[in-house]
C-alpha cells in the first residue's frame, strides 16, 4: 500500500542565512530536523513526502532540502498561499499571514490520493510514531466512521521545553484508546516540581504524563476533501480577528469527533520530542542528535553519502 508524509513547511522564512529554526544544522553533515523525519519516515514504509511551502521560497527550499531528498524518497511540493480562498471569498484588509495548518494541509487536495501521516517541518518525533502510524494506515484495523484517523500520543513531559513554555494540544483518551477532546493549549511549562502550569481551563487537570498531540496525525485522502468543506464554513463564521484566527488542525479534528463524524486512535510513543522553539534550544538538540548518533540509533553519515 501506498503511503505518504506530508511535512508542513510553509512557515519557513526567506532569508536561509539569518537563523531560520527548520533549517538549523543538527547532524554532522549538516542535516536538518527534516531529514531525520524523513529518513524514519522512509525507514518505517512511507514512499513519498509532499513538502507544503510557499511559492517564494521554492527555489531556496529545493538547495537547501528538495534536491537532497528527492534522492532518497519520491517527493512532490504543495504551495500554501494567503489568497488561496474558496470561491466568494478575499483576504481581509490587513491579513498578511496564511490561515493555519488546516489551510496548509488542504493544499495537499487532489495531489495526495492514498493514506498519510501529517507532521511539521520542525519537530522531531523519533522513530517509534512514525512505525505504529504506518502500522496503523497499513495493518488493516476497521473504524467503522466517515473519518478514521490515528494521532501519535506524546507525553507531555516529554515534549516540553528547558527554555521557556510550548503550545500542545492536550488530549483527553477514553479507555478504548480513542480520542475524545483535544485543546490547543498555550504556555505549557514545568514547574521545579514537575508540576504542569499552563493558561486555559484544563490547568486544574493536566500532569505531566496526560498524552498530547504534536500535529502529527494519520488519516485518509477523503479527509482532504472535508478540509475544502471545513475551510468555507470557517471563513463564514463572524467570530475571531479576521486579521488573525486561524484554521487548525486539533480543532478541526476536535469538532468532527464531537460530531460523531471522526473517531482518532491514540498510538502513544515514548520518544522524547526535539525542536527549537527557542534559539536557546538549538545547542540541546544538537546534542540530543549526537547522542542518538553515539548510541547507534542513527548513522553518523545519515543518508551515506
Amino acid at each position: 500500500m501506498k503511503t505518504t508524509l506530508i511535512i508542513m513547511a510553509a512557515g519557513i522564512g526567506s532569508r536561509y542565512g539569518g537563523g531560520i529554526k527548520q533549517l538549523a544544522k543538527m547532524g554532522p553533515n549538516g542535516e536538518i530536523i527534516m531529514d531525520y523525519s524523513i529518513y524514519d519516515a522512509k525507514q518505517a514504509g512511507f514512499d513519498k513526502v509532499v513538502f507544503i511551502i510557499r511559492k517564494d521560497i521554492e527555489k531556496e527550499f529545493k538547495e537547501i532540502i528538495g534536491n537532497r531528498i528527492r534522492e532518497q524518497i519520491d517527493v512532490e511540493y504543495v504551495f500554501q498561499e494567503l489568497s488561496d480562498l474558496p470561491d466568494g471569498f478575499s483576504v481581509p484588509e490587513g491579513r498578511t499571514k496564511p490561515w493555519g495548518t488546516g489551510q496548509a494541509v488542504l493544499c495537499c487536495r487532489g495531489k495526495v490520493r492514498e493514506p498519510f501521516v501529517i507532521i511539521n517541518a520542525d519537530d522531531y518525533y523519533g522513530k517509534e510514531a512514525f512505525v505504529k502510524l504506518y502500522d496503523f494506515l497499513t495493518g488493516g484495523e476497521r473504524i467503522d466512521t466517515e473519518f478514521p484517523m490515528g494521532m501519535a500520543g506524546f507525553i507531555l513531559k516529554n515534549t516540553l521545553s528547558e527554555n521557556g513554555t510550548v503550545t500542545r494540544g492536550i488530549c483527553k483518551v477514553d479507555d478504548t484508546g480513542y480520542l475524545t477532546q483535544v485543546y490547543e493549549t498555550k504556555g505549557i511549562e514545568a514547574d521545579k516540581t514537575g508540576r504542569i502550569l499552563c493558561d486555559g481551563p484544563v490547568q486544574e487537570w493536566i500532569g505531566p504524563d496526560d498524552r498530547v498531540s504534536m500535529n502529527m496525525w494519520a488519516g485518509q485522502p477523503a479527509f482532504l476533501d472535508y478540509l475544502q468543506e471545513g475551510f468555507a464554513e470557517f471563513l463564514s463564521e463572524k467570530e475571531g480577528d479576521p486579521t488573525k484566527k486561524e484554521y487548525l488542525l486539533p480543532t478541526i479534528v476536535d469538532q468532527l469527533i464531537r460530531g460523531g463524524r471522526a473517531k482518532v486512535k491514540v498510538l502513544e510513543t515514548h520518544d522524547h520530542w526535539f525542536g527549537v522553539t527557542y534559539k536557546e534550544d538549538k545547542e540541546a538538540v544538537q546534542e540530543a542528535f549526537a547522542d542518538l548518533i553515539a548510541k547507534g540509533v542513527y548513522p553518523a553519515d545519515l543518508w551515506g553519502k
